[in-house]
């Protein structure tokens, strides 16, 4: 019987705490394709991969090209919003 490999990135969902933050979607390269801020980081990029979400195009093609993600956490949903911009200007 062949043993099913875990989905890492599932495994990873499931850790992503409830703080305020920016992440950072990377393709299979690791080169970062979308960057975003929440003030609850789980529930966000949670989001991102729930069936029942209506996708239009540019969502379908951004779900199928991500490989893994990054979190970066902050003190509050301001230096989110700061941290991000600066992300995006790199």
């Amino acid at each position: 019987m062949q043993s099913v490999s875990p989905n890492p990135l599932r495994e990873k969902l499931q850790n992503v705490p409830k703080k305020p933050g920016c992440y950072l979607f990377q393709d299979k390269n690791h080169k970062v394709i979308y960057i975003g801020k929440a003030k609850n980081l789980r529930n966000r990029v949670r989001s991102y991969f729930q069936e029942s979400r209506s996708e239009g195009p540019k969502l379908m093609r951004l779900r199928s090209k991500i490989a893994d993600f990054e979190t970066i956490f902050t003190d509050s949903e301001i230096e989110a919003l700061i941290l991000e911009m600066n992300l995006i200007k790199e």
